[in-house]
């Protein structure tokens, strides 16, 4: 299984015969593989971008996502709580929202628990860190870690402190808010305070699992 990190908020997994992506916005797709499923967190242009959806789609791909979304698509639509099974593809909606700040308001914005090949992958989605993490089980988890309109590197930390994972990768930067310097202070205090392994992703740079 292979997580390539297009940027941004923008993933790419591939495992055998299938291939997912999350919020594809950050980077170009014409000559990347076809989507079996493609999985949007919500809303804003720099998670859901039709052009890049319908570059990447076919008539079997599925399109999954909350229902401001997928009232502008024709997305199949899930709210947090949801398990699904697509693909042969195990999903568990996990919600995504910020406490104090007002961007992404609770209700709207989703997270992904994805299983493939025994392991449980979680994109967080633009959130912070939520009750509702205490009750994700993930091997692998993919956390924003820009600040302004998610979690900046330190709140992040706590995130990874409290879902425990074997690796962390750091998104939600490079772009639009965030540096590589807040990837690297994540990195910094969860392997300060835990075992969980930090990878910090390259663009176009496949991360083997």
């Amino acid at each position: 299984m292979q997580i390539e990190w297009l940027g941004h908020a923008s993933v790419k997994i591939t495992s055998k015969d299938r291939t997912i992506y999350i919020d594809p916005y950050s980077g170009e797709y014409d000559k990347q593989p076809k989507a079996d499923l493609i999985l949007i967190t919500h809303d804003h242009y720099d998670h859901f971008n039709k052009e890049k959806i319908a570059q990447l789609s076919t008539d079997e791909t599925i399109v999954v996502a909350p229902q401001k979304v997928a009232a502008d698509t024709t997305a199949e639509t899930v709210k947090p709580g949801d398990k699904k099974e697509l693909k042969g593809i195990s999903i568990e909606v996990v919600a995504a929202y910020n406490v104090e700040k007002n961007h992404h308001p609770k209700g709207e914005g989703v997270g992904y628990v994805i299983e493939l090949e025994g392991k449980k992958i979680y994109h967080a989605g633009d959130t912070d860190l939520v009750p509702e993490m205490n009750a994700v089980e993930a091997d692998i988890v993919l956390l924003p870690v820009g600040g302004t309109y998610t979690m900046d590197a330190k709140e992040a930390s706590g995130a990874a402190l409290v879902l425990e994972p074997d690796i962390a990768i750091p998104i939600h930067w490079g772009e639009i808010v965030g540096h590589e310097e807040d990837a690297q202070h994540f990195k910094e205090e969860v392997e300060k305070e835990s075992e969980v392994e930090v990878i910090i992703p390259e663009k176009g740079k496949d991360i083997e699992l």
